[in-house]
């Protein structure tokens, strides 16, 4: 009963919805407004996925606090379908999900969690299930009438409809507009692996893009199916290691804005192939550059760690900031080199609403070191664009108190507690545990709690910084160290003491 009521709410509030494209001023549909966060069950479970997974997985996302600190999407990925089409339309697995898919999403919505498809403009899916190229209307009403409200679309056997981006946005436009001529929002997530240069125009039709070969579970190992080390790449491959794609992010951060991002592709965290160290850097350049969060472990079953590093407030905040500004980098060094040759290290910054900033030194070297960062390098951008100092003091002539973005990660025996069930994280953020260490964005949109500083979320006061002052911090071996600056009051330097 509990389902039909929810899918009668849904309903009524889908009918007094505007048009899908009067929703957000800055997007082609009004949709990602702020990177998509949820889960995808692609990197845990490939192929063996059913109904009794997905909704197994949506409860623990309620019960663990993930869907109240943004993780709204359960997306079901390739292999959901029967083999062939019946009367030209796609059909669920009758084994996997013996109730249909509608049964599935109106489960997760009642949960007031969003549900995802998956689909690829080729003739197959990836895993060779029928695809949507030449049926995008018929499938896009398809996934409409059951309930969706975000598409993953693959790139696999494509038909050679590549090669230049006139071919390929014509290819992934066209189910843009079958899904805009159901009347339903849905959230569409391009996953063309950055082919033809997507971040040059999906903007105006697409949600996200994917702009790499698929991620994998290693921080910076080389694989020769990713061969492509800048974005320039005609074949974008897979195996990419996490340095690898951040390395092909850095010259086009500039292409994602509220509307539509640069999706580096899913979260690793949890599956095991990296130090804890490797997993909070990933994590934390996901958030930096604004990449969607999509978690991709056995939720039901991952670590006390890995809760941690998922379930931070502060660094999500940074992901979920109003202002939409991706992290730039702002130097890039050598560093020693590790067992794969590979070492360098970065300064990376990006501009808050509010007038914060987020700061992340990044140590890809092989041993611990002590990275700094002058105030005048960390606003680099303000100094040479935009008039410079001439329309008014310069930002490094303030002083900056300076929070520690990770400081407040929880310890493992408060979130072992929480995934054994001993501790409830669903309540408001009056609460002592979720004023401390959780987070709740249902109940207080991150833009709101930013404005009411909420500690959660600006994590925790270490020291600050004067004018013209540097910034220092021992970063780990494959680490990161992260902060957000807020400018403190009356601490500045007149003009001429900068020059």
């Amino acid at each position: 009963m509990a389902c039909v009521t929810s899918h009668i709410i849904l309903a009524a509030v889908a009918f007094l919805l505007p048009p899908v494209a009067a929703l957000g001023a800055r997007s082609y549909n009004g949709l990602a407004q702020t990177p998509q966060m949820g889960w995808n069950n692609w990197n845990a479970y490939g192929c063996d996925i059913d109904a009794e997974t997905l909704l197994k997985t949506a409860q623990k996302m309620v019960d663990f606090g993930l869907r109240d600190l943004g993780y709204k999407y359960v997306i079901l990925d390739d292999c959901w379908s029967e083999p062939k089409r019946r009367n030209g339309t796609l059909v669920a697995n009758s084994t996997k999900f013996p109730d249909g898919i509608r049964a599935v999403a109106d489960e997760i919505h009642s949960m007031g969690l969003l549900f995802g498809m998956y689909s690829s403009a080729g003739l197959y899916t990836c895993a060779q299930y029928p695809a949507s190229l030449g049926h995008e209307e018929q499938d896009a009403q398809t996934f409409a009438d059951w309930g969706a409200d975000y598409l993953k679309y693959d790139n696999c056997y494509n038909q050679g409809q590549e090669g230049n981006s006139q071919l390929t946005f014509a290819r992934f436009n066209a189910m843009s507009l079958a899904l805009n001529k159901t009347e339903r929002p849905i959230f569409y997530s391009m996953c063309n692996w950055g082919t033809d240069y997507p971040w040059n125009w999906a903007q105006t039709m697409a949600n996200s893009w994917r702009m790499s070969g698929d991620v994998y579970d290693s921080f910076d190992r080389p694989d020769d199916r990713c061969p492509c080390k800048t974005y320039d790449c005609p074949l974008p491959g897979f195996h990419c290691s996490i340095m690898n794609i951040i390395w092909k992010a850095a010259p086009i951060v500039d292409k994602g804005h509220p509307g539509g991002w640069n999706d580096l592709d899913m979260l690793e965290v949890g599956n095991g192939g990296m130090s804890d160290d490797e997993y909070r850097t990933h994590f934390s350049m996901w958030a930096m550059i604004k990449s969607p969060l999509i978690i991709g472990t056995n939720i039901p079953k991952m670590t006390a760690a890995t809760y941690s590093i998922l379930a931070n407030p502060a660094v999500i905040a940074i992901s979920q900031d109003s202002a939409g500004t991706s992290a730039v980098r702002v130097w890039n060094r050598d560093a020693d080199v590790d067992e794969y040759n590979q070492g360098s290290q970065s300064l990376w910054v990006t501009a808050l609403s509010g007038g914060d900033y987020a700061v992340a030194l990044l140590n890809a070297g092989n041993t611990s070191m002590e990275l700094k960062a002058t105030l005048e390098k960390i606003f680099i951008d303000k100094a040479t664009t935009a008039g410079g100092s001439t329309r008014g003091p310069l930002p490094s002539s303030s002083g900056w108190d300076m929070y520690d973005l990770w400081a407040n990660r929880m310890n493992d025996i408060t979130a072992n507690l929480i995934l054994q069930g001993n501790a409830t994280v669903t309540g408001t953020n009056r609460d002592t545990l979720n004023s401390t260490l959780l987070y709740n964005a249902t109940e207080v949109p991150y833009a709101e709690g930013i404005k009411m500083n909420y500690t959660a979320l600006l994590g925790v006061k270490t020291s600050s910084v004067p004018p013209l002052g540097t910034i220092s911090a021992m970063v780990p071996r494959h680490g990161i160290v992260m902060y957000r600056l807020r400018k403190q009051e009356g601490a500045s330097v007149k003009k001429r003491d900068e020059l």
